[in-house]
């Protein structure tokens, strides 16, 4: 696992942006870039936030990834469990106020 991720996922969770961070290591990667298709193995960090703070954590993301173009994709939920949903809202309620 990339301590890199971890550390970044620490810092997220730390300022409240976020609820939770999941850290998926040893994804291959076959993407163009530059005109060239590349290879890379990378590591998958789900973010799980509320909608009014993606703007802050995709900031935050940019900040701390080594990559100039770091995949972020902002996922609308259709369903979620509401002591989940209760719990997130409630983790990441600091940071919406500020």
């Amino acid at each position: 696992m990339s301590r890199r991720s971890e550390r970044d996922a620490h810092s997220s969770s730390s300022a409240c942006l976020c609820a939770c961070v999941n850290i998926l290591p040893g994804m291959i990667s076959h993407y163009w870039w530059q005109g060239v298709l590349e290879r890379g193995e990378e590591t998958v960090m789900i973010i799980k936030t509320r909608s009014s703070l993606t703007g802050p954590v995709s900031t935050a993301v940019k900040e701390m990834h080594s990559y100039a173009t770091p995949a972020i994709l902002v996922v609308p939920i259709e369903s979620v469990d509401r002591d989940y949903l209760d719990w997130l809202m409630a983790e990441t309620a600091p940071a919406a106020k500020a």
